[in-house]
């Protein structure tokens, strides 16, 4: 529990700084700095953590398990989206007379849905997940959960996240090209491409320094973002709608893959890696992802709440369960 709320602090304050000083900004500024880091700041990122991975030592086992708790995820979100549009969304009132009923106009159900399905399977494994996972892991459990991040971030956020995002923030008769064209342009696939290729390079000291600069400022940007869209949320109904998708990301994927990890008969800290990536708060990527399609913001704020604390409940399971009852 210790380390849990260590590897948090920094999520804690930063995203405090964004909730207390937000009141004081122009409302466009969220916007904004959401389109920046999708742009540059998390591009950057990701190619220095891919230009400076060793993949000579990869385990192709953890980017199998990262690809089936995408999939799992998505089937679970999808088969309880009923359960989600029933008692989780807003509701408008319409008069068709002599009937009144209750529902969404349909660009605004399909905007509510693109962010459920983003919150319910995309995971913070990038920060949240690795930071919770070095202090706990040995060094063969951490390149586990090292590979696994980078699968979750080119395929999940940035592949999976950028076409789901795109469909549903698009108009539903948009031609089907334009899905795949912006999931082409993603910067941040490019980044991972880029990374790929330069692993050869050597960047003078100055590059590096700056590019260890720019990750170390992107993160508390990104927890500033999510304060300031916290500060803006309307009330508990923007909570309640992060209900179903918290349940999924902190619980349902978790143990499901403890089955499968199981059953696969992995055991100890890469089994631990496995189901503590999945397990990880919602991405503030979903977030990002939302803001640049215009999808609800308010969704994927409420659960990255929400299964951050979540997370600090359930991790003390995880760890009793690969530490003493599955070894």
């Amino acid at each position: 529990m210790t380390n849990a709320l260590t590897a948090s602090s920094p999520l804690v304050i930063w995203t405090g700084i964004g909730l207390l000083f937000c009141r004081w900004l122009p409302p466009m500024i969220p916007r904004w700095l959401g389109r920046l880091l999708y742009w540059v700041g998390v591009p950057i990122q990701i190619f220095t953590l891919v230009h400076r991975t060793d993949f000579s030592q990869l385990i192709w086992f953890s980017p199998l398990l990262a690809f089936i708790t995408l999939v799992v995820g998505f089937v679970i979100a999808q088969l309880c989206y009923p359960l989600q549009r029933r008692w989780c969304l807003p509701q408008w009132v319409y008069f068709r007379p002599p009937v009144v009923e209750l529902g969404l106009p349909q660009q605004e159900e399909r905007q509510y849905q693109g962010s459920y399905l983003l919150s319910s399977i995309l995971g913070n494994t990038g920060f949240v997940g690795l930071g919770i996972a070095t202090p706990l892991l040995s060094s063969n459990g951490l390149a586990w959960a090292v590979f696994y991040a980078i699968t979750q971030n080119a395929v999940g956020t940035y592949g999976l996240g950028a076409f789901l995002s795109s469909y549903y923030g698009r108009d539903q008769n948009s031609p089907w090209w334009l899905k795949f064209r912006d999931v082409l342009t993603v910067p941040t696939i490019w980044a991972f491409g880029l990374g790929l290729l330069s692993r050869s390079w050597v960047f003078a000291p100055v590059v590096s320094q700056s590019l260890d600069m720019e990750v170390a400022i992107v993160i508390p940007t990104a927890f500033i973002l999510i304060g300031m869209r916290l500060s803006q949320l309307p009330g508990w109904q923007s909570f309640r709608m992060a209900v179903i998708p918290t349940v999924i990301k902190a619980l349902f994927l978790p143990l499901l893959m403890t089955i499968v990890v199981y059953l696969m008969g992995l055991r100890g800290d890469p089994a631990l890696a496995v189901v503590l990536m999945a397990g990880t708060p919602t991405a503030f990527a979903a977030l990002i992802l939302a803001e640049e399609y215009e999808l609800n913001s308010d969704l994927p704020t409420a659960s990255i709440a929400l299964t951050t604390v979540a997370l600090i409940l359930v991790l003390p399971l995880w760890i009793f369960l690969f530490r003493s009852v599955f070894v």
